[in-house]
């Protein structure tokens, strides 16, 4: 990872190396937003402002901190930027170039620095300490269309596998269940997203894990795991562990449909440490569509820890 940062910053002016290294401060890692707000919400370089050699390094970087799976980590972030693509074709302000890369302290093995990226529908911050990753969250993502079809024939659907594990978890509750998993409240959006640092909940609320068969309790981490996924396989394979010893005390509930079909339909799994929401909202663009939002946190590890909200 430091080694592609550095590789990425060789190719930079020192103009563009002021852009892209910046301090470790609240005030910049907070910076990101779901909207497709540019400049005005976020830090860091603009990709359409580099060249195409840089341009390739800077997304070197990004998959080196990312997981490799199909359909998570760097996989998915490219299709999220590819269908800001598509958006971008019906209105302005859209499109893969409108993405920003800084680096929040200087990128080594030693010390505490965290990779911030995002755009429209998409915040990564992946922060390290001593050259292991501190913490993985808040990582926001979301996608309009919902799913569509590429110049080359494939249908691609960025949040299926984030869509189908949360829907293979409700499936399995029984109608008991899902009525304890039932929230009174309604959501237009997800509860922590961009600027709602530090505003979990005091309470949990719906179904407690511990309550459910051992083949539920899998469906609940099989459902978390893509976004964990975001992060580089090993840590995402570490966080999850945790995340696994800490089932028992993490609960599960909804709001609006299990189908997460509709406009409001809601979905929440929320634990000692882990912070997961879904929800799905009528299209902004393609209205005959709904899209997707959602957020993974963590109690204890955004970023890193570092900052107390």
């Amino acid at each position: 990872m430091v080694t592609a940062a550095n590789t990425f910053l060789a190719t930079l002016s020192t103009t563009q190396k002021s852009k892209v290294l910046l301090g470790f401060t609240e005030a910049n890692a907070t910076a990101w937003s779901n909207l497709p707000c540019g400049s005005s919400c976020r830090v860091g370089i603009q990709f359409s402002t580099l060249s195409t050699t840089q341009l390739a390094a800077a997304k070197a970087v990004v998959k080196a901190a990312t997981g490799t799976g199909s359909g998570t980590g760097y996989d998915q972030v490219s299709q999220i930027l590819a269908a800001d693509d598509v958006l971008g074709k019906s209105a302005s302000g859209y499109g893969s170039g409108n993405y920003y890369l800084a680096f929040l302290g200087t990128p080594s093995a030693t010390g505490t620095w965290q990779l911030h990226f995002g755009g429209h529908h998409l915040a990564v911050n992946l922060t390290y300490a001593d050259g292991q990753v501190e913490g993985a969250t808040p990582y926001f993502v979301g996608v309009e269309p919902s799913s569509w079809t590429g110049s080359d024939g494939a249908t691609y659907a960025p949040l299926k596998g984030m869509r189908d594990g949360m829907l293979a978890m409700l499936g399995s509750l029984s109608t008991t269940q899902l009525a304890q998993a039932k929230l009174s409240q309604s959501f237009s959006d997800v509860l922590l997203g961009p600027a709602k640092d530090g505003a979990f909940p005091t309470t949990k609320q719906g179904l407690q894990v511990s309550q459910l068969t051992s083949a539920q309790q899998q469906l609940v981490l099989a459902a978390l795991t893509p976004w964990v996924q975001v992060a580089d396989d090993t840590t995402a394979a570490s966080l999850l562990a945790t995340y696994q010893s800490e089932l028992d005390a993490t609960y599960i509930a909804y709001s609006g449909s299990s189908a997460l079909s509709s406009q409001g339909d809601y979905v929440r799994i929320d634990g000692p440490g882990v912070w997961v929401e879904f929800v799905c909202q009528n299209g902004v663009i393609y209205r005959s569509q709904v899209h997707y939002h959602t957020v993974y946190r963590d109690h204890i590890r955004d970023y890193g820890g570092e900052f107390s909200f």
